[in-house]
């Protein structure tokens, strides 16, 4: 069998979900696979009675998961927002695979996405051989998780078109989606329900109606709140990746992923992390998935074209590609960034040679 690229989180976290459900004895909604306390402990991590160890999946508010898990457990859709690079979609993939074992049905937003493609299209072949039937009739993820009683998840919402968003008030309010061509309707079973993720730094972004976003509780994710939360986030996410593409490196030395996040860190904040000197803030959001990125890169490099250790020069052009999105205003924030500060740190004396040649 050929190896997948990337499992779905249900397939990757197999062993865990399945001891979860054997040691959960507390009471689960209808359709549920695991009970909501049991789908935080998943997420957060944790030790069960038995002594098996639950990894974290979020590293972050427990009562932030809590409040998601809580919101799924009633007729109110979850709307995961924030900034990008915040664990959205990471949340909303293991949230459906908690609660449902299957996290492939998904409607990924785009400014292409079409009516039918929320709610449901036609086989155009049986349509003009029979007309309108149920045959005929072809289920978006949206229609099948309200048949089956699953969580559907709407990726990237604030990216369809309003007229297209629209679609959602009637499934969300009524938990119904009619189908006027047959004179019939699809009633939700219990247990579906819909998590939407959306960022608010998207150019062009559609906003929500006000109707639309009285169907959802919001769940804003916000960016790590210490330097050491997210050094353990992209620390986890890096060693994971890592493996899974099976690059023959280590992992990165704690001191590079330190350098990586307290780069990106002083850049968003606008300061160093001693509060002793303001600086200028790049277009970019440098988040904790570019993060992420730079050191996967870094790694990569390391693993073909190196000696399989991350070092500076592995990691400085993919840091400058992220930092510098605009060619103009970017490239000067960067060049004061790296002659103020980088360079006056005696520890970062390869860092900035590193990044001095990659110019």
């Amino acid at each position: 069998m050929t190896e997948k690229l990337r499992l779905h989180a249900e397939q990757q976290y197999a062993e865990e979900l399945a001891e979860l459900r054997k040691a959960d004895t507390r009471e689960r909604p209808t359709h549920w696979e695991l009970s909501p306390w049991s789908v935080v402990t998943y997420l957060m991590g944790g030790k069960l009675d038995n002594g098996f160890e639950i990894s974290p999946k979020y590293i972050g508010s427990r009562r932030l998961m809590e409040i998601a898990v809580s919101t799924l457990a009633t007729d109110r859709a979850l709307l995961l927002y924030g900034v990008p690079g915040t664990a959205k979609s990471w949340v909303s993939e293991h949230l459906s695979a908690a609660i449902s074992r299957d996290s492939t049905r998904i409607v990924q937003g785009t400014a292409g996405t079409s009516e039918e493609q929320m709610r449901y299209g036609w086989n155009y072949a049986q349509l003009l051989s029979k007309g309108p039937s149920l045959e005929a009739l072809v289920p978006s993820p949206l229609m099948r998780s309200m048949e089956e009683g699953r969580i559907a998840r709407i990726e990237e919402l604030t990216r369809i078109p309003a007229d297209v968003q629209d679609t959602l008030i009637t499934i969300l309010s009524e938990k119904m989606l009619p189908i006027p061509e047959l004179n019939t309707q699809v009633q939700a079973t219990r247990g579906f329900n819909v998590i939407a993720t959306a960022n608010n730094r998207d150019k062009g972004v559609n906003e929500l109606s006000s109707a639309l976003k009285r169907r959802f509780n919001t769940v804003i994710l916000p960016v790590p709140s210490s330097e050491e939360e997210e050094i353990a986030i992209v620390t986890k996410r890096v060693a994971e990746m890592g493996r899974a593409l099976e690059l023959p490196a280590e992992p990165p030395a704690l001191k590079e992923v330190r350098r990586v996040v307290q780069i990106f860190r002083e850049l968003r904040t606008g300061q160093t992390a001693d509060g002793k000197t303001k600086l200028k803030s790049p277009t970019g959001t440098l988040s904790t998935a570019e993060a992420i990125s730079v050191l996967n890169s870094g790694l990569a490099l390391a693993s073909h074209f190196g000696d399989g250790t991350v070092r500076a020069g592995d990691v400085a052009s993919s840091i400058i590609g992220a930092v510098v999105k605009d060619p103009v205003q970017d490239t000067v924030v960067w060049k004061e960034y790296i002659e103020t500060v980088v360079k006056e740190r005696d520890e970062w004396k390869d860092l900035y040679r590193a990044f001095r040649d990659a110019d």
